[in-house]
């Protein structure tokens, strides 16, 4: 994975503003260690920040490509995952290729298929493409927004980049925050209204969107959606069909020409990808393959089954290691760990996120990058399978808002009156939930039961899964490591969209149609295991110190929490001894972590230096 940013403005002259253009890509330096470029001319400036995957030496960026008398210049962070399909279907329409980088072959999809070639796209991907004879820059996300854009208009100018801090190295863009902006961080957040950028007037191309900057504007374009049509498959069918689907998506995302390795939870998803990359490792010849996975310092100890929680899981991933004889490191943290590490992510993320949700996963994709340029995870299944709890508790389904933050009460509550007056926080959230809900393109005669569960669907895939890769990008591709999500293949979510719920729920458990797909490509002894998310920290010890660094920050009179929280109350809560465990977002943040997600927001405001107007 890499880096881009670049910046255009077709009524000036931008040769003078290198310095500019140096400063925004050097922010995105992790993101792509292995090398650097740039193009320049008058109206655009394209930067390239590099992590070699494939082709180290023909996939050099910005790559520019000469067509008759026209140039185009491309600067592209991401992964396809049917470059051979493509490079096959160009070459027979008549086009050369010079490398064997899936850089090129997008490149030449544009000079193709110009606009449209965003929709023969299978992969991760967020890129920009300059048409020097037509003037014009086409930026392109993908499906489910894997890869990182943000953009900002300034006058005549588009800026954009990969992510925030990479536009805030350029002058015209200014971290100011308004009540929207506010609303973001306070009520929705962590997650994020899709195409938000939380500053004022900066944001991020929606996942499925292109975009075209010319003498006329921007002008959007949404090349993807999800369908609805009747399900017409049998049992049998859907089954195979699903498993045909996974194994491609698997397949395909285990090409690279450095090291790949897998996260390994012992949950479902996780070991699907873990069985399906060592069965093809060895039939390769290649390997052990390398697994990895987390956990904390005493959770043997601290760790208690709950409704979000069943089971912890090192037995689970000690059993698949072994029965697929990969070599398993096992990766282990501890309270100051996670603690000195919620600076590190809110650095990498540029707004504060999941707390230590976040910084654990920070810490572990570091190590991970010792041994690893690729790794293979299982978010998404989740998603489109439904695997939560929120689509099997007849409460949390038919909550008449997100279904992962019912606990508003939660945020309200710790507020300052001023602020609360400002952002008005439930209005806020309904009017996003309401926006989102008038997206959905419902079936016409499914029942109201049916109808909710496609509505959930919908939200879960447009905001908690985009907040998970959002988090994912980001803390991995602050140590340079690429994240590939095999669930969040096209095909397979759109195939899954339109199952049934019944189906769904083979056999009356949660995910029960993966499960049956994946019947005989892992052991029953994982078909059988009861979903368990990501694993958190259970050591008190880690509330005691958000809770000592929390009133540590709120004894400053200069922190700027004071201004938008009412510190009586959190200070009451931090000092106590009750730990409320009911989560006031998905299954993982509790008290503790709000504690955290507060620290993280002073850090946030003081480092950037963010004016609220």
């Amino acid at each position: 994975m890499c880096g881009i940013a670049g910046w255009i403005n077709l009524k000036a002259d931008l040769t003078d503003q290198k310095d500019v253009l140096n400063s925004m890509i050097d922010r995105l330096t992790p993101r792509g260690p292995d090398a650097s470029g740039s193009w320049i001319s008058p109206n655009a400036l394209i930067a390239h920040k590099r992590l070699i995957v494939v082709d180290p030496e023909g996939g050099l960026q910005p790559m520019v490509r000469t067509q008759g008398e026209n140039r185009y210049v491309i600067t592209y962070n991401g992964e396809l995952y049917n470059t051979a399909d493509l490079r096959d279907e160009l070459k027979s329409r008549g086009h050369e290729f010079f490398t064997s980088s899936d850089t090129e072959v997008l490149l030449v999809s544009y000079i193709e298929w110009g606009t449209k070639c965003v929709e023969y796209l299978n992969g991760i991907y967020a890129f920009g493409i300059w048409d020097e004879g037509k003037k014009r820059l086409f930026l392109g996300r993908d499906r489910f927004g894997v890869k990182p854009l943000f953009y900002a208009q300034r006058g005549d100018s588009l800026i954009f980049g990969s992510e925030l801090k990479s536009l805030l190295a350029n002058p015209f863009v200014e971290p100011k925050l308004d009540a929207e902006g506010l609303a973001e961080i306070f009520a929705l957040g962590p997650a994020r209204t899709p195409g938000h950028g939380v500053f004022k007037d900066v944001s991020e191309l929606k996942p499925a969107h292109s975009m075209l900057f010319d003498i006329n504007g921007i002008h959007i374009q949404k090349y993807w959606s999800l369908e609805s049509y009747p399900h017409t498959d049998g049992e049998k069918a859907t089954i195979a069909q699903v498993r045909d689907l996974v194994l491609d998506a698997i397949i395909r995302q285990l090409v690279a020409d450095v090291p790949v390795c897998t996260f390994l939870s012992g949950g479902l998803d996780s070991s699907a990808i873990t069985a399906v990359a060592a069965k093809t490792f060895a039939s390769q010849g290649k390997e052990h393959l390398n697994t990895f996975s987390i956990d904390y310092v005493d959770n043997d100890i601290y760790f208690k089954p709950s409704m979000f929680q069943p089971n912890s899981d090192e037995p689970w991933i000690r059993k698949m290691s072994e029965s697929f004889n990969t070599c398993h490191h096992y990766v282990k943290f501890d309270t100051p760990q996670l603690v000195d590490a919620l600076i590190d992510a809110v650095k990498a993320r540029d707004l504060p996120g999941m707390a230590d949700i976040d910084s654990s996963l920070f810490l572990f994709c570091r190590e991970v990058k010792k041994h690893s340029v690729v790794a293979l995870s299982g978010e998404c299944a989740d998603e489109i399978f439904g695997g939560y709890p929120w689509f099997h508790n007849e409460k949390m389904l038919f909550a008449d808002t997100f279904p992962w933050a019912v606990s508003v009460q939660e945020r309200t509550k710790i507020l300052s009156r001023e602020l609360l007056n400002l952002i008005k926080p439930e209005e806020y959230i309904n009017r996003r939930y309401r926006e989102t809900l008038s997206e959905v393109p419902h079936l016409k005669g499914e029942n109201r039961l049916e109808a909710r569960r496609r509505e959930i669907f919908y939200l879960n895939i447009n905001w908690f899964m985009s907040t998970l890769l959002d988090r994912k990008d980001r803390m991995s591709m602050a140590s340079g490591l690429e994240v590939r999500v095999p669930f969040c293949d096209h095909r397979l979510v759109q195939y899954v969209w339109n199952v049934p719920w019944d189906l769904k729920m083979y056999n009356g458990r949660e995910k029960g149609l993966l499960r049956q797909a994946l019947k005989g490509i892992v052991p029953d002894y994982i078909i059988e295991r009861k979903k368990s998310p990501y694993p958190k920290t259970h050591n008190p010890s880690y509330k005691k110190a958000v809770s000592k660094w929390l009133l540590e920050i709120l004894s400053d009179s200069s922190s700027p929490l004071h201004q938008l929280i009412d510190v009586k109350v959190i200070k009451s809560m931090a000092e106590g001894n009750s730990d409320n465990s009911n989560p006031w977002f998905g299954q993982l943040m509790a008290q503790p972590q709000m504690f955290a997600y507060l620290i993280q927001v002073d850090f946030w405001l003081r480092e950037n230096r963010i004016s609220i107007i």
